[in-house]
């Protein structure tokens, strides 16, 4: 069975690699560029002979060649949506026979969902892919769909009574705001399955969920290749699905790492029509391998522990320091900025630590920050900390994550 499954597994990879090859013009650069062919990758074994790519390489290719970089394995007319991410990173949506629409499907028909029911959709549905993708993979599954995002918590919460909405699908934070708030108001929500993304997942935070009878499960994914694990339990692991092909690599040696090890999640879609191929995430994680002897990837997991670079994810986006670094150039008197994230009460709390001019009108520097911030980052600013100049180092980071995570990033 196991030789059956890699057999498999590794003729996707041939066809996927050999496609890449001849359609996407940067995919063939990278491996001429190392003497490679695709006769070369003959197995998922092989895949180490490619260098991996990072993200900072993919917006240089970008604003190269905007917007995709050559990285395209169709025509741009064939593409149905484009997204965008923190870099910025230009992102075509996958082909409607992609896997990552049968992956969410996975996940959600194992968290519960069922045909025939409703569901609230809370992910965003603007610039980023997370509405898109779940509001697909339950009308495939046979669900309706309420497209509701985030905001308007009052009429949620009556669309949710009205309707008998059991399921919802979108970041956790939102979910507690309603239940919570349905509660201060004497009703009960009749919500008692749900799958959320895109922001961490506490322990606190779950322990305050569960408390109202809800199931819960916590998905990791990214916008680049739509979601990879999925985790249904109190328990840390992530456990991984069966495409993408994962990898978590030493940051030094570029190996892969051992059971209980860490290092950058690398991952290898089968999307012929944005064929990534050996891409560093940027984020880190424990290779959970409880058995080491099996080929399947869907025995193994991941712990996930951080941020290889400087990105911090505030209310489930990316923060990035440069889009901090550009907003503050763009306001007279600012000399530098840092961003601080907290989480009292189970609820992300944004602190921008603006370092300004002596005299600088303090009162008029906070809201173009604000502004700014929200427009650049897509993140609302809590709070804008004016310092003296000099109280941030050269050296400070431009993002600092304060969260207690304890051992665990969900």
């Amino acid at each position: 069975m196991a030789e059956t499954y890699m057999s498999k597994l590794d003729k996707q990879l041939q066809e996927l690699i050999t496609y890449a090859y001849e359609h996407a013009e940067a995919v063939r650069q990278r491996f001429d560029a190392v003497g490679l062919t695709p006769d070369d990758i003959q197995s998922v074994a092989d895949l180490v002979k490619i260098p991996v790519l990072p993200k900072d390489q993919v917006i240089h290719l970008q604003q190269t060649d905007p917007p995709f970089g050559n990285m395209l394995g169709v025509p741009r007319e064939q593409v149905t949506h484009i997204f965008f991410s923190p870099g910025p990173i230009y992102e075509p949506a996958p082909d409607p026979q992609a896997a990552s629409w049968a992956v969410a499907g996975e996940a959600l028909a194992q968290s519960g969902f069922k045909p025939g029911e409703i569901v609230l959709n809370s992910f965003s549905y603007h610039l980023v892919p997370a509405g898109l993708l779940f509001d697909g993979a339950l009308t495939r599954l046979g669900c309706t769909v309420v497209p509701g995002g985030v905001g308007n918590s009052d009429l949620q919460i009556k669309m949710i009574r009205d309707m008998q909405i059991r399921g919802y699908v979108g970041t956790p934070s939102f979910l507690l705001t309603l239940l919570e708030k349905a509660k201060e108001q004497g009703l009960q929500l009749p919500i008692d399955h749900a799958i959320v993304s895109a922001e961490p997942l506490l322990p606190p935070m779950r322990a305050a969920i569960e408390a109202f009878g809800v199931k819960i499960s916590n998905t990791y994914g990214t916008a680049d290749f739509g979601l990879i694990a999925l985790n249904s339990d109190p328990g840390l692991p992530f456990r991984l699905f069966a495409e993408p092909i994962v990898e978590v690599l030493d940051l030094e040696t570029g190996q892969p790492v051992g059971p209980g090890e860490a290092g950058e999640i690398v991952a290898t879609n089968f999307n012929r029509v944005y064929p990534l191929i050996r891409l560093g995430t940027g984020d880190m994680a424990i290779n959970v391998d409880p058995n080491p002897g099996s080929s399947a990837q869907t025995e193994r997991g991941l712990i996930l522990i951080g941020r290889s670079g400087d990105a911090v994810k505030v209310r489930g986006m990316f923060v990035h320091p440069n889009q901090l670094a550009l907003a503050a150039r763009q306001v007279p008197g600012v000399l530098k900025v840092q961003g601080v994230v907290t989480q009292p009460d189970n609820q992300d709390y944004f602190v921008l630590k603006a370092e300004v001019e002596n005299g600088v009108n303090g009162t008029a520097v906070t809201a173009q920050l604000k502004e700014l911030a929200r427009n650049l980052c897509r993140v609302r600013v809590d709070v804008v900390e004016i310092v003296a100049p000099g109280s941030l180092s050269a050296d400070a980071p431009g993002m600092i994550d304060d969260r207690d995570w304890g051992t665990a990033r969900p």
